[in-house]
This record gives C-alpha cells, sequence and structure tokens, in this order.
C-alpha cells in the first residue's frame, strides 16, 4: 500500500507587513531550519520574518560551530526579512528579484547583460557542482546584482572547471546567498509580482534601513542600455566551435548584418557567424544614418535589460531603419520594434526566465521549448494593421513574435541563440538570412 502524503500547507502569513487578510494557515512542522527564523506570529518552523520581528538568536550567547552560521540577509519591499548564507562579494545591493527555471547554465545566466538591475534566484535548489570555465562567457563581466541558491555545491566535478563559483563571484565583486527557502520566495513573486530586495552582509545595517531602501529603489523607467553597451564599434568573427556545432545547413553565401548592442549576449554573434554572416557591432546609441551608410544586407537589434519606454533614443533608431533593410530583433530589440511600429509594451507579472517557455509558432503549429528571460512584453493589440503574431508563449499566451512583410522585418521574444537551453529556436537565425537572401532578389 502507498504511503499516505499529507497535502503541504499555504504560506505563512506575516501579520506586520502583509495585505492579505485570510485567516493564518496552520504550523509548518518537521522542517529544518536551514535559513529560517522566527516570524511574526509563533510557530514552530517558518521561512521568514518581518522586518519588526527580531532575529531568532539575537541576543544569544555566541557559539563557535565547524559550520558556517547565516551571516547575510535578503529584505524584500513587502517587508519580508530572510537569513541566509552569504557567498561571494559582501557589502550591500538593491535590485529586482526575478526567478529563474532553468536547470543548468548558472555562468550564462550570469553574465547575460540582460540581468542588469536584477537578483537572479534560481529555482533549481543545487547550484556550482560544474564550477566555472572561460567558456560559457555570455559577455565580458557579470552585470546582475546578485545569485539567490538553495544549495551551493561543496566540490565541482567537470573537466572544463577552472574555478569554483564562489571564487568566481568574489573576483566580479558580484553577491551570492545560499541556504535561503527559494521555493517560498519563487511562491510569493509568482503571487505578489517581481519585488524589489536589498541583499547585505552588513549586520550593522537595521532591517528598517534596508526595507528603506527597497522601497525608494526604482528599475521602471531606467535606462540600463547605457551601462550594457560597448563604447565603440567592432567586427565579431568567432563562430560556434566545432565540437558545439549542430547546424548543417549553412548558407554558401555571405551577409553584412550590423548589430544593435543593447547587451548582446556572445553567442547570439556567433550563430550569426555559423549562419555565414559577417558582423559589425555597434553602440546602442550609434546613428541609423552611419550604419545604413554601411550598406548592410541586415541589422539585428539585440537583447538587453530593463524598460523599452525608458530607452526612447533606441526606439527612434529602430524607426529610422525599419523598412530600409531587413531587420531581426530579439527580446529587447523584439519590444523596441513593437514601439517603433506604434505598438506598447508593458511590463509583466513576474517575466518570464528560464530555458523551458513553450512556444507555438502559429504559422505551422510547431512549438518549440525555448529560452527566455524578459519582465516586459509587446502587446499585440496596440499594433498597426499588416504586422503578425507569429508566436505565443503557451505559459501565458503572451506575444513572443512578429513579423511584418512590408516592412521586411521579423522579431523574437526569446533567445534563439539558447544559451543556456534548448536549440529548438535557432531556426530562426536561418529565417533571417532567408530574408536578407530574398532582399537581394
Amino acid at each position: 500500500m502507498l504511503p499516505q502524503m499529507r497535502p503541504l500547507p499555504s504560506r505563512p502569513a506575516i501579520h506586520a507587513v502583509h495585505r492579505r487578510t485570510s485567516p493564518a494557515p496552520p504550523s509548518i512542522g518537521g522542517l529544518g531550519q536551514h535559513g529560517r527564523v522566527a516570524l511574526v506570529r509563533t510557530t514552530k518552523a517558518v521561512v521568514c520574518r518581518s522586518v519588526a520581528s527580531p532575529a531568532a538568536n539575537q541576543g544569544a550567547p555566541a557559539v563557535e560551530r565547524p559550520w558556517k552560521l547565516s551571516d547575510a540577509r535578503l529584505v524584500l519591499e513587502d517587508g519580508s526579512v530572510w537569513n541566509a548564507k552569504s557567498f561571494g562579494a559582501s557589502g550591500t545591493q538593491v535590485g529586482e528579484v526575478v526567478f529563474n527555471t532553468s536547470l543548468t547554465g548558472y555562468q550564462e545566466i550570469l553574465t547575460d547583460p540582460s540581468y542588469a538591475g536584477q537578483f537572479v534566484l534560481m529555482t533549481n535548489p543545487h547550484i556550482g557542482n560544474t564550477g566555472v570555465n572561460s567558456g560559457d562567457e555570455e559577455s565580458i563581466k557579470c552585470f546582475l546584482g546578485g545569485l539567490i541558491i538553495r544549495n551551493l555545491s561543496i566540490c565541482t566535478s567537470n573537466w572544463r572547471c577552472t574555478e569554483t563559483l564562489d571564487e568566481y563571484l568574489r573576483k566580479r565583486n558580484i553577491m551570492g546567498i545560499y541556504d535561503v527557502d527559494t521555493r517560498a520566495i519563487t511562491r510569493r513573486l509568482r503571487e505578489d509580482g517581481s519585488l524589489i530586495g536589498v541583499l547585505s552582509t552588513d549586520q550593522s545595517l537595521k532591517d528598517e534601513g534596508l526595507l528603506e531602501m527597497a522601497k525608494n529603489w526604482k528599475i521602471v523607467g531606467v535606462d540600463l542600455i547605457s551601462d550594457v553597451t560597448c563604447d565603440a564599434p567592432y567586427e565579431w568573427v568567432d563562430k560556434t566551435g566545432s565540437g558545439w556545432e549542430f547546424n548543417d545547413n549553412q548558407s554558401s553565401e555571405t551577409f553584412h548584418v550590423v548589430v544593435y548592442d543593447f547587451g548582446v549576449k556572445h553567442n547570439i554573434l556567433r550563430r550569426l557567424a555559423s549562419y555565414g554572416c559577417k558582423i559589425t557591432v555597434v553602440p546602442a546609441s550609434w546613428p541609423a544614418s552611419d550604419v545604413l551608410n554601411l550598406k548592410p544586407d541586415g541589422v539585428l537589434f539585440s537583447n538587453g535589460p530593463g524598460d523599452p519606454a525608458a530607452v526612447p533614443y533606441a526606439v527612434k533608431t529602430v524607426q529610422e531603419i525599419v523598412g530600409k533593410v531587413p531587420v531581426f530583433g530579439i527580446c529587447m530589440g523584439h519590444q523596441l520594434i513593437g514601439q517603433a511600429l506604434g505598438g506598447k509594451t508593458f511590463k509583466m507579472k513576474f517575466g518570464h526566465h528560464g530555458g523551458n517557455h513553450p512556444v507555438r509558432d502559429n504559422r505551422t503549429g510547431r512549438v518549440d521549448i525555448s529560452a527566455q528571460n524578459h519582465n516586459y512584453a509587446v502587446d499585440p493589440k496596440s499594433l498597426p494593421e499588416g504586422v503578425q503574431v507569429t508566436h505565443i508563449n503557451l505559459n501565458d499566451q503572451s506575444c513572443a513574435g512578429l513579423v511584418f512583410p512590408k516592412m521586411k522585418l521579423m522579431s523574437l521574444q526569446y533567445h534563439p541563440e539558447s544559451s543556456p537551453g534548448p536549440h529548438d529556436s535557432d531556426l530562426a537565425f536561418g529565417e533571417f538570412v532567408e530574408l536578407m537572401k530574398n532582399n537581394r532578389l
């Protein structure tokens, strides 16, 4: 006979700061004490405390232990305080907390410029077991504000590993915390939406001060692209390594593609090069007239961080280029194209972050498992006549792709290079090549 399983209780409410008025759920019994302290109300074991309640071990005599004790806090703008253990850099940092559902690829996530201004919480509980290596970098540095994980691996096991995750983050001055209930935080983000948080290892700072920092910090309407774009144009020549190449249908023609760097990932450039493209990368503020003077076969507007409405100069650039040469927009580029066509974008409740999002191509019915990383989306109802919604996210029916044949453009809300993630959507680069090829005829 199968054993009887009791259902998990609901998330405990924090009476001092929580907005819900429903009765408090029953106590959670039998759970470990990893990163968990008392709430305002009395329970045997819970996941966090409010700013108003003191830490469980406050005033207790210091006792030496052979393991690390909690030495860091995550304070969210809703007033919850999550005790944790630190790794990587020390200090105090503010950011928007988002969760990522990828099972692998934490190094690519750390170096994705689209995470600028954010703390990334990994829902996969075990992180760090493969270490890091120089080949998996998606940009020249880490742009995210911090990393939040459940378990930090105490050892690494991978033939490509050159250093541990802790060493890697310490060198790059990126904060990390572990031994915190990431499932409970993820539930909170799903129910309440993305929240601003403060990570701190500074014990001299009070919870109330950190909460005030979280409440006063804003990410909506902030230009984050200017902090991640390149300083000057450059040529990119590297292709996907032969040991990793999976596409046998590469074009025999060469196409010159200018890539606007709004925070472009290296593997987007590698995939373009592998499809036979000569690539020139330009800064986000580069004049459209200078790009058109290069007589490119196509222009790619890359991924990037933040709010597309905060970068009107980028929208203007897209408007000046669309219709003159074939155009491909990815993620932020997709949103900028939507605005350039007269459409509207909006902030999602908690965004899409992960390598396992199902997307359907409305033209063929094909379903791809895609890699996504964005907090904003295009409202398809706001787009002008002639623009076709080619892809939808099957999790929430949001717009995931557009084409406008009259203007020779295509765009995807997700990442066809999928680093990390499955390679289902790599065909989009071939579609862009066909768009440029047909424009030559």
